[in-house]
């Protein structure tokens, strides 16, 4: 298997381009490949996929098997790989997801090099039982959910895959490996869900920490950055530009007012290629 390993922000993917269709065996290949001491090690395995509906369709597994429906990270990684690679010349494709279906991408272009992308990540769910969430409500903003004997207040945000949004005093000390795993299977998240712990320093930047559905604690997360400014935006928190700073590095997130869209700009980076013989 031939792939490349590329990151957004240190979170991290392994990206296989070829396949006509995704493997039958890519959940197994990902708990091999993405495994930091016998694998390549990765946060997801993304494959790059022919599209009838985009010019390009991604799928992404986790690093513990299972499929994600949408990775701002990993879409910035692909828009990167398919123009540096040449597989397009444009500066604006479209990208099909699991989840969050077909996504405008612009790439900042430098020296031949695509060095910013800034991605359409669509419109927001907020109703409760299509986040999914078990609380049948038009809008879930900080509901308290008890966890080990802790009490915490949340607020839901969909971007294509779920989010519960955590306000917290420290983000960047916060004990994210306790309460993020029993917070991602609580029994109030049907389809799991992923973790964002955040400290707002001011109207236009937010520290987040990011307990990852299916990959634990990563350095980064878009879809998580782009869930904690419309989080913030509808606890008044935030304006709707801000930078969202992650252990990684930043994100600008932008819900624009005009169309309900939430925009996500930063980098994503190469950092080598190989090949590995797969016993799956």
């Amino acid at each position: 298997m031939n792939f490349t390993k590329m990151h957004g922000l240190g979170n991290d993917f392994i990206i296989v381009d070829g396949e006509r269709q995704l493997p039958d065996n890519a959940s197994e290949l990902a708990l091999d490949v993405c495994d930091r001491f016998f694998g390549i090690g990765a946060d997801g395995l993304v494959y790059i996929l022919p599209s009838e509906k985009a010019d390009f369709r991604m799928r992404i597994i986790n690093s513990d098997g299972s499929e994600a429906e949408q990775c701002g990270n990993a879409i910035r990684c692909v828009a990167k790989y398919v123009y540096d690679n040449g597989l397009t010349n444009r500066e604006e494709i479209t990208i099909e997801t699991l989840g969050a279906g077909v996504q405008k991408v612009q790439l900042a272009v430098e020296g031949g090099k695509a060095v910013s992308v800034r991605v359409d990540m669509g419109e927001p769910i907020l109703e409760g039982l299509k986040v999914p969430t078990t609380i049948d409500a038009e809008r879930v903003i900080e509901h308290p959910i008890e966890v080990d004997g802790r009490t915490f207040s949340f607020t839901a945000v969909s971007m294509g895959n779920p989010h519960c949004v955590i306000y917290v005093d420290d983000a960047a000390n916060f004990d994210l490996d306790t309460w993020g795993p029993k917070l991602e299977k609580h029994p109030m998240f049907p389809r799991k869900i992923n973790v964002e712990f955040v400290t707002v320093n001011s109207r236009s930047q937010a520290d987040m920490r990011v307990w990852e559905r299916g990959a634990g604690p990563t350095l980064a997360c878009g879809t998580g950055a782009c869930a904690t400014l419309v989080a913030s935006v509808l606890t008044d928190a935030t304006d709707r530009t801000a930078t969202i700073s992650l252990k990684g590095g930043d994100l600008f997130i932008e819900w624009n007012e005009a169309d309900n869209h939430v925009y996500m700009t930063g980098p994503a980076a190469e950092v080598f290629r190989g090949s590995l013989e797969v016993s799956r």
